[in-house]
């Protein structure tokens, strides 16, 4: 596997990973209905200096979308055929370097494995919230390095 930035022509392979990676942990969602929403992070995002940074293994099997001057996680998704094979911890160890005073995000209350997964890359529970599309509870996770101020 091998981590590089995100190129325009990758979109398809990106959108196929988000939408099987949220499908897979919320079945009760149409995830390809909101590929628009994802497109308009995205060029939101690109636009306020956002990263995109993509896990390639014979095809994109991950990636993650971060803004390093917010110090906030937008997105992040792995393929469910490549889950538990360490592509979101290499992902993660590249917005962490890219974010070295610290980082925070949003997940929904109810996605466990999210949440696992977090608790392990040393995020703490920060604040809750809704998610503005489904109405489901969320709660902002905080990852601060060790001699990094909290804020």
């Amino acid at each position: 596997m091998r981590l590089r930035p995100f190129r325009s022509d990758d979109w398809a392979e990106v959108l196929a990973v988000w939408v099987a990676a949220w499908t897979k942990a919320r079945s009760d969602i149409d995830f390809s209905a909101r590929a628009k929403w994802l497109e308009d992070v995205f060029a939101r995002s690109a636009d306020e200096g956002a990263q995109v940074v993509v896990a390639e293994d014979e095809g994109i099997v991950g990636f993650v979308l971060f803004d390093p001057v917010r110090r906030w996680l937008e997105q992040i998704a792995v393929a469910p055929l490549a889950q538990g094979r360490g592509v979101a911890r290499a992902l993660m160890a590249q917005v962490k370097a890219a974010c070295p005073e610290g980082l925070a995000l949003a997940v929904n209350v109810d996605n466990l494995r999210a949440l696992a997964f977090y608790a392990s890359e040393g995020f703490v529970r920060d604040a809750n919230g809704v998610n503005p599309l489904s109405g489901l509870p969320t709660c902002e996770l905080r990852w601060t390095p060790e001699g990094a101020s909290t804020r």
